[in-house]
């Protein structure tokens, strides 16, 4: 028994979780904070109630922004249609059709009318909806559920679920990445558990948050970042628990010739941190030069001592723990480092995965190096021009097999009775994809001793011919 209800906890939304909020076609990651008001699709409510309650739970706002679930016999629609027309060739839509005006309809929320019950007095004062055709009425319902349905479902997060909300909301920050892009580039770097795979990627964290949800916790992953520090904002969105985080290691993509140089000081403290230290030491000297002075003013002092004395010591401890922070932050990152470091020295990596705004090559170029033979790669970009320079350049130095550049594309199909086809509006592109594989390359002997071990050439003996 005690199994099956710890099996049941992972199914509940507990407080503090990272969870996405769905309405529609649009989603919001958000944590779970009781007492703390929501904002979504211009409503706010709180998620007290939505502790303890199942995972894609539908929840309706009632007044007070408090959450209720939905009952189930609530999810089927009980508007009354009353028969339907043969074809919509003589309605015209002069916005005439619909008795209700604006000012009826924000009465009848006022009064409490659920959504369902607003929809079933929009169909009932409507004068066009008895004469459209079923699949019309339909439509109609629809369309008006999405506006007047004040419910919300709140989903356990996924790496298809964050890339659809990023993909929707913000693309620019994902590099315009697809969630079927996305889907392949896993595959084709044959990302699993017990594994060392090189990330470098610049989409909020999102493909490093796909790659460790693939993990499972099991393996290790190095992300390689630019700049002064990683971006994981897509990461936090996953709710990993805590051993998941144990597996990440960070490495600058600055010190990355120093590494393959074997110049790499893990060892060495950070100039910066030490000039502001220096600073500070040198600021302190001054007003401690400037304290002492003639005997009326050590008199002076020694009055004010009183009420001065408990100002500078506050100042002094605060100075202290600052600098201990400091101290603290360089040596975790010192370590972190040096553990990275110590993973890429072996050069035994299983797997590479590259998706970025920045040019590809470069990068792809140096941290080949550290990919065992046999080892799958890819490489995500917008735009086809950079990954057909990777091309060219893996084809010409060799080293890898199995090149391949393509592109991805994604069409939705409406699936009902009747009125099965292709979903009019769809993704331009979902960006394109270099994969390939590395091989071991031999090292090319000189052209003298190639001359060596070559055998000499046979020389035909001529006969001669009597004439």
């Amino acid at each position: 028994m005690a199994d099956n209800v710890d099996d049941d906890s992972l199914y509940r939304i507990k407080e503090g979780d990272y969870v996405v909020m769905k309405r529609g076609d649009i989603f919001k990651a958000v944590q779970i904070q009781t007492k703390k008001k929501v904002i979504f699709e211009k409503q706010w409510f709180f998620l007290d109630n939505a502790v303890g309650q199942l995972y894609s739970t539908t929840f309706e706002l009632a007044s007070g922004g408090i959450l209720q679930p939905r009952k189930p016999k609530d999810t089927e629609s009980s508007t009354d249609t009353k028969g339907a027309g043969t074809d919509n060739r003589n309605i015209v839509d002069d916005g005439k059709s619909q008795k209700l005006t604006r000012d009826d309809i924000e009465t009848l929320k006022e009064q409490g009318l659920k959504g369902q019950e607003i929809i079933q007095q929009l169909v009932d004062n409507s004068s066009t909806f008895k004469d459209k055709t079923e699949y019309s009425q339909e439509k109609y319902i629809k369309k008006k559920k999405k506006k007047y349905e004040n419910v919300v479902t709140i989903l356990k997060p996924s790496c298809r679920i964050l890339a659809l909300m990023y993909h929707g909301r913000e693309p620019g920050k994902i590099c315009h990445l697809r969630y079927d892009t996305l889907a392949q580039m896993l595959t084709l770097a044959n990302i699993h558990a017990s594994s060392k795979v090189l990330v470098f990627e610049t989409c909020a964290g999102l493909v490093l948050g796909s790659v460790m949800e693939r993990m499972g916790g099991y393996g290790s992953v190095i992300q390689m970042f630019p700049g002064g520090g990683p971006v994981r904002a897509g990461v936090e969105s996953f709710g990993f628990p805590a051993h998941f985080h144990d597996m990440l290691h960070e490495f600058p993509i600055c010190h990355l010739n120093a590494l393959l140089a074997g110049t790499l000081d893990t060892a060495a403290k950070d100039s910066s941190a030490d000039l502001k230290e220096s600073d500070l030491a040198a600021e302190e000297k001054p007003e401690a030069e400037g304290q002492g002075g003639p005997e009326e003013q050590s008199m002076e002092t020694n009055i004010g001592d009183g009420s001065h004395d408990p100002k500078k010591e506050e100042e002094e401890k605060r100075r202290e723990a600052k600098a201990q922070e400091k101290k603290v932050k360089q040596e975790e990152k010192r370590k972190k480092l040096a553990a990275a470091a110590s993973l890429l020295e072996g050069r035994n990596a299983d797997g590479l995965v590259i998706a970025s705004r920045f040019d590809p090559c470069p990068v792809l170029m140096a941290l080949l190096k550290f990919l065992s033979p046999s080892r799958p790669f890819v490489v995500y970009s917008q735009y086809k021009e950079c990954l057909v320079e990777c091309y060219t350049k893996l084809r010409e130095q060799g080293g890898t097999v199995n090149l391949k550049l393509t592109d991805s594309w994604l069409r939705h199909y409406q699936v009902l009775p009747n009125r099965t086809h292709p979903v009019l509006l769809m993704s331009g592109g979902g960006g394109y994809l270099l994969s390939g594989t590395t091989v071991a390359v031999e090292l090319s002997k000189p052209a003298g001793s190639r001359k060596d071990e070559e055998p000499a050439p046979k020389r035909q003996k001529v006969t001669e011919t009597e004439g």
